[in-house]
């Protein structure tokens, strides 16, 4: 077997934590009309099959904007807009209704691809779309009249899950439906956050032409959490209405949107079957919650400090001994995985308390998480009513002077932990006051 086919199994082996969380799970995916011009469009839709062959049950909602603009402009209509929204006259309502029309085709016919050499042989897949969009106009706004403009009034959440507990990948287009018989052009981005927000969806996946979002620098942010978005300043138009829908779906309820390339033929993918994804996420909370350990935390600490130990980092600590101090560590957890831990020992005799066993996963070191655990634990200390911290390190001795630790010598160690110093270890001593 050749090096890639390893590599390639060895990547097939790594998603098995992934797959398993993502089954039966609902994810909606808002793809404008722009990534439909997008020569990477039918790669998105085999991705798209490929989730739903994994048991993920999917809604996709797609925009028509570019593509209204062309018939428009080819029957010689001047499109109109107020405040970066279309009105829509009769006339126009004709083109909108035919643009939606013409890309769900589009979108179902990729959807139905089985050919024996393309990545959709077998799949068999099932598409459904119908009304389970209710709209109402939007009516006269500063003095505008927006006609056959609308707004989500309500959808039809049971209609949708009932499909997709029927194994449909279910199609919404920018239309909605008065019960009185009226067709109204929506928002995608409307429909996308109602309906996430109103079946309860596990994430919403927006796609636009960049990687992601990008700070001023230009540099790619990863994952964001709401509370950060307030001071974040995204200057890219496309990114900056992303990143808004991205706020109001996570406001309303889902727990997590990921803004990707609908460029990039392996974003998708990457992005729900690696670690750190494609591009970014915006969780509703912090996307990596710091807790107190507990039980079920042992082996995922014992595989994150086994590497220091063998190295002599680390004292090496059994199972039997961690499952004993458990509930002295403190965990970083991302996405299911310990990825940092520390452990706080309190002398309240001595009024002073020993932290050790701060660790970072390699893959997740230089972001300043062994830190955020490090001041944790500090008010932890303080909350006990202990008024110093004192470490024990043979190799880190310069990140804790950063921290503003000191260096003392082993007479200021409590009396408890004199006894059990190691000479052989010769470690350093360092006490900080809280």
């Amino acid at each position: 077997m050749t090096t890639q086919s390893r590599n390639h199994i060895r990547w097939f082996r790594n998603t098995a934590p992934y797959i398993n969380t993502h089954r039966s799970r609902t994810f909606v995916l808002m793809l404008g009309g722009e990534s439909a011009l997008d020569p990477n469009f039918a790669t998105i839709m085999h991705d798209m099959a490929l989730l739903n062959s994994l048991g993920v049950r999917l809604v996709l909602v797609h925009g028509n904007r570019p593509q209204i603009e062309t018939r428009l402009q080819q029957d010689g209509i001047e499109s109109r807009f107020h405040g970066d929204m279309r009105i829509t006259d009769s006339s126009t309502l004709h083109h909108v209704i035919d643009a939606a029309a013409a890309l769900r085709t589009q979108i179902e016919a990729l959807l139905s691809m089985g050919q024996s050499n393309s990545p959709m042989h077998g799949a068999r897949m099932r598409v459904c779309s119908g009304n389970f969009v209710t709209a109402r106009p939007i009516g006269v706004v500063d003095g505008v009249d927006f006609q056959h403009t609308g707004r989500v009034r309500r959808i039809d959440s049971v209609g949708i899950q009932q499909q997709l507990a029927a194994g449909s990948i279910v199609l919404l287009s920018p239309l909605g439906y008065s019960p009185t018989g009226e067709i109204f052009n929506l928002a995608l981005e409307d429909i996308a956050v109602r309906c996430a927000a109103g079946i309860g969806a596990d994430k919403l996946l927006l796609f636009g032409a960049a990687a992601g979002i990008a700070n001023r620098e230009g540099k790619l942010l990863r994952q964001l959490a709401v509370a950060e978005l307030a001071d974040l300043e995204v200057t890219d138009r496309e990114q900056a209405d992303l990143l808004a829908t991205a706020r109001r779906a996570c406001v309303a309820g889902v727990p997590r949107c990921h803004i990707i390339s609908y460029r990039d033929d392996c974003a998708l993918l990457e992005e729900l079957f690696t670690h750190d994804g494609n591009g970014t996420l915006v969780a509703k909370d912090d996307y990596e919650q710091s807790r107190n350990a507990s039980i079920d935390d042992v082996g995922g600490i014992l595989e994150l400090i086994e590497p220091l130990e063998r190295e002599g980092i680390l004292v090496k600590r059994s199972r039997e001994l961690l499952e004993n101090e458990i509930r002295q560590f403190r965990v970083l957890e991302r996405d299911g995985r310990i990825i940092a831990c520390a452990a706080l020992y309190p002398f309240p005799e001595e009024d002073c308390g020993e932290l050790a066993c701060i660790v970072s996963h390699p893959d997740y070191r230089g972001s300043n998480r062994g830190q955020r655990l490090l001041h944790e634990l500090e008010g932890e200390a303080r909350s006990q009513g202990l008024n110093r911290v004192f470490v024990l390190s043979t190799q880190t001795a310069h990140w804790f002077l950063e921290q503003g630790f000191e260096e003392c010598s082993r007479d200021a160690l409590p009396m408890q932990k004199q006894a059990l110093y190691n000479l052989q270890r010769n470690s350093k001593v360092f006490f900080k006051t809280v």
